[in-house]
């Protein structure tokens, strides 16, 4: 009877692409905070837009 060796444990990867997620500066953490940011200036665009004001005027920033 032959013995199988265990499988090994490979990480885990991406939806998306084949990086691992992985904390602290990776480029799968720099891509990742790169999409947050285009979304979030994505929203305040709209905000501007649609409010007809200035993002800092509609969050109370400035008077």
């Amino acid at each position: 009877m032959s013995a199988t060796p265990p499988p090994t444990d490979a990480p885990a990867t991406s939806a998306t692409t084949g990086d691992a997620p992985a904390f602290g500066w990776s480029a799968y953490a720099e891509r990742v905070n790169g999409r947050f940011a285009m979304v979030g200036f994505v929203a305040i665009l709209l905000v501007e837009a649609l409010s007809g004001s200035t993002f800092l005027r509609w969050a109370g920033f400035v008077s």
